[in-house]
């Protein structure tokens, strides 16, 4: 094992940050997994999970059973780990800008394309070796003139040149669920069966360029782009929600960081056989088919239905009551699906977010990342 420390571009005299990845395997292989945690850094889970892969990493280094380089950033976001207020964690979004740290990640596609334009052949694994020198070189010269903007440049740059890319998250109350590329469906499924997943959500486009969407949307666009040679998917980018914020214990995450070292194995990335996939628990949904139930009144929240129930179009999902007056709001679903996540606040204001369920049918349209 390996541990490399980068530095963040100082935002304050006599303050400095960085982020620390440890590396295991051998880098000569020309293949690599990247994994981080808490991007949003109010999501333990991910910490957790990370914690026990560093152990499973490492025995695994020790028998040389690893067939490529593994990146792990146990902490990828230490600008967010250290914002409290008044005892509260804010994590999700940076104080002194307010954006969201899993954004406005940036866009070199153009770069890229003008770069290699002229170099690509009719030979797959050169083109890839080509597109990932041209995409590491194009983040490297991002101008970078915040601890924001070195924070983003650092993990892309670690991740860009990876064959699966895992962004360890979590939701508020929810099931374990998934986001990814639509096009990568088919190298996702097995990691949705082996984390259990109760939903995944697929789109091409969900908006605001998303960390896992910036590492793996450079292949698809390349790919409509140069259409006469080979350009395979080679990132499998997935953003890996573990439960709810709450969900953090040693079993719990022993179990996630042994489905993610089995999904490696049987991708071939780890030697050695992997245990049988779980059935698949339900078929992926489109993101922009998942419903936001949202309350147009405030009051105290009462959930009628449980995570994992199946939703129909109609059914009561949550009463919304004013202790004042008694009125109760009733909010129904407008959509068939499984309810995967949920607030866990049980005093909502109007317009608040408070669950959300994963439906077959695309009705959204804009930028869906708005109810992610």
């Amino acid at each position: 094992m390996q541990i490399h420390k980068h530095p963040l571009l100082s935002p304050v005299i006599g303050t400095s940050r960085e982020i620390v990845s440890f590396h295991f395997g051998p880098t000569n292989r020309n293949r690599k997994i990247y994994i981080q945690a808490a991007l949003h850094a109010d999501e333990v889970p991910g910490l957790l999970v990370a914690h026990h892969l560093k152990c499973l990493l490492a025995e695994l280094e020790e028998c040389k059973s690893l067939e490529t380089e593994v990146v792990l950033v146990p902490v990828a976001n230490p600008i967010g780990l250290s914002q409290w207020i008044d005892h509260a964690h804010i994590g999700r979004f940076e104080l002194l800008n307010a954006e969201n740290f899993n954004r406005h990640y940036p866009d070199v596609v153009d770069v890229v394309a003008k770069k290699v334009e002229t170099k690509l052949g009719p030979d797959e694994t050169a083109n890839v070796n080509l597109i990932r020198a041209a995409l590491i070189d194009a983040i490297r010269a991002l101008p970078v003139k915040t601890e924001m903007a070195s924070l983003r440049q650092t993990l892309f740059a670690l991740a860009a040149d990876a064959d699966v890319v895992l962004d360890l998250h979590c939701d508020s109350e929810a099931l374990m669920h998934l986001y990814a590329g639509s096009p990568l469906w088919e190298r996702v499924e097995p990691l949705a069966r082996y984390l259990g997943a109760a939903a995944t959500l697929l789109e091409t486009v969900s908006g605001d360029h998303p960390f896992d969407e910036a590492c793996s949307r450079t292949w698809w666009m390349l790919r409509e782009r140069f259409p006469a040679v080979p350009i395979p998917l080679a990132c499998v980018s997935v953003t890996v929600e573990l439960r709810g914020e709450a969900d953090v214990s040693k079993a719990l995450a022993e179990q996630d960081a042994g489905a993610i070292i089995s999904y490696l194995t049987e991708q071939g990335f780890i030697r050695g056989s992997a245990p049988l996939a779980p059935p698949l628990l339900h078929d992926a949904t489109p993101l922009a088919g998942s419903e936001a139930v949202e309350s147009p009144v405030s009051g105290v929240v009462d959930y009628q239905r449980e995570l994992g129930d199946m939703i129909h179009t109609g059914d009561l999902v949550a009463n919304v009551i004013d202790p004042i007056t008694g009125h109760t709001t009733a909010l129904k679903a407008t959509t068939d699906g499984v309810l995967y996540a949920r607030s866990n606040s049980r005093f909502a204001h109007t317009g608040m977010r408070l669950c959300k369920i994963a439906g077959k049918v695309p009705f959204r349209t804009g930028n869906l990342l708005s109810a992610r």
